[in-house]
C-alpha cells in the first residue's frame, strides 16, 4: 500500500472512531441514565441509616420527557431526605419538567441551593474555552423566574433553601444541621454569612449530624465547609467532566477541584479533618452541549450509616448501579 493510501487509510479510521464516539455521546449516553450507590458511616452509633438522594444539574426542557420519567421514578427508592445541587432549570419553561419530574418526592424533607441556570438560561459556549479555566458570563443572559421554581421547592415539596443559610433538619429520628451557599462559580457565595447563622442554629439544636450543600465545589468552599464543622459535603456543577477519557477521566471540572474529585465520592481533607464529599456528575446538560461521553447522566443515592464505634467514621462500598 502507498504511503499515501496508508495515511488516508488512518484518516478515515480516525474519523470513523470520532463520528462513533459523537453519535454515542449525542444519540445514546445521553440518555442513559443511571444511580451511583454509595455507603457512608458517619451517623452516630445505634442512629437508623438515612438513605440520601441526591439530585444534580437536571437543566431541565419541558420536551425532555424521558429524563423527567426517569427523575419521578427514584422515588422508589424510598429516600429519606433529598439533597438538590441545583442548576435544574435548562430553559425558561424547565420549570414544567421539574415538575413533573420532582412531583413523586413531595413530602419527603429536602435541602437545596442554587446554581446559575436557576436565575438565568444558558447560552451557547465554546467547549473549548473550558481548558483555559472555569467558565465566564460573556453574553446578556435570559432570566428565569427563580421565585417560581423556589415557591414550589419551598411551599409545595417542603424543602428548606440553604442559600447562604442554615437550617436543622430531623430524618429518621437524628437531628442534623444543615448549611449551604448560592453558587460560588458565579461570586454569589456568601461564606462570611454562614459562621453566625450556624452559631445562632447550634444555639438550639442538639444536632449529632452537620451536612454542607454547595452548587460549585471551588476549594476555598471546601476548605471552609470543613473548618464549620460538615461532616459531610455535597456538590453537582462539574457533570462529572460530561466528556471523560475511558481510563483516565475528566479532562476538565470547571472549577479549581482536583480532576480525580470531579465525580462521586471521595474524602476532602482540610485543617487536620477529613470528611466524605460527594459530587454529582448530574442529571443533564446544557441544551446547547448535548453530549455525554463515558460520563452517564446520574443520580447518588448515599446511605448514611452508623460508625462502628463512637470515634470511628468513614466510606464505605461503593456501588454504581
Amino acid at each position: 500500500m502507498s504511503p499515501a493510501r496508508t495515511a488516508l487509510t488512518a484518516l478515515g479510521a480516525v474519523g470513523a472512531v470520532g463520528a462513533g464516539a459523537a453519535v454515542w455521546g449525542i444519540g445514546i449516553e445521553r440518555y442513559l441514565f443511571t444511580v451511583r450507590e454509595h455507603d457512608v458511616r458517619i451517623l452516630p452509633v445505634g442512629a437508623s441509616p438515612i438513605r440520601v438522594l441526591h439530585l444534580s444539574d437536571a437543566h431541565m426542557a419541558p420536551w425532555q420527557h424521558h429524563k423527567q420519567r426517569w427523575i419521578s421514578r427514584l422515588a422508589a427508592l424510598k429516600p429519606d431526605l433529598i439533597v438538590n445541587t441545583g442548576d435544574n432549570l435548562g430553559h425558561s419553561e424547565g420549570l414544567y419538567g421539574i415538575r413533573t419530574a420532582f412531583a413523586t418526592l413531595q413530602g419527603i424533607p429536602g435541602v437545596y441551593v442554587h446554581g446559575s441556570n436557576d436565575h438565568a438560561a444558558p447560552s451557547p459556549r465554546n467547549p473549548f474555552k473550558y481548558f483555559t479555566g472555569p467558565s465566564k458570563v460573556t453574553v446578556a443572559e435570559e432570566p428565569l423566574d427563580t421565585g417560581a421554581l423556589d415557591a414550589y421547592f419551598t411551599d409545595e415539596l417542603g424543602w428548606l433553601p440553604l442559600n447562604n443559610a442554615a437550617h436543622t433538619i430531623t430524618v429518621n429520628d437524628t437531628v442534623i444541621d444543615t448549611f449551604g451557599i448560592s453558587d460560588a462559580h458565579r461570586g454569589w457565595d456568601r461564606l462570611d454569612l454562614l459562621p453566625d447563622a450556624l452559631e445562632k442554629m447550634r444555639a438550639t439544636s442538639d444536632a449529632k449530624l452537620t451536612l454542607g450543600v454547595t452548587h460549585a465545589p471551588y476549594r476555598a468552599v471546601l476548605d471552609e465547609f470543613t473548618d464549620l464543622g460538615a461532616d459531610a459535603l455535597f456538590a453537582g456543577h462539574t457533570h462529572g467532566g460530561q466528556v471523560r477519557l475511558p481510563g483516565y477521566g475528566a479532562l476538565v471540572a470547571n472549577c479549581d477541584i482536583p480532576l480525580g474529585q470531579a465525580r462521586g465520592l471521595s474524602t476532602w481533607s482540610h485543617g487536620g479533618r477529613s470528611v466524605p464529599l460527594n459530587v454529582s456528575a448530574g442529571l443533564g446538560h446544557s441544551i446547547f452541549a448535548p453530549v455525554r461521553f463515558a460520563c452517564r447522566p446520574e443520580a447518588s443515592l448515599i446511605t448514611l450509616l452508623p460508625r462502628t464505634s463512637v470515634s470511628g467514621r468513614g466510606i464505605g462500598s461503593a456501588q454504581p448501579a
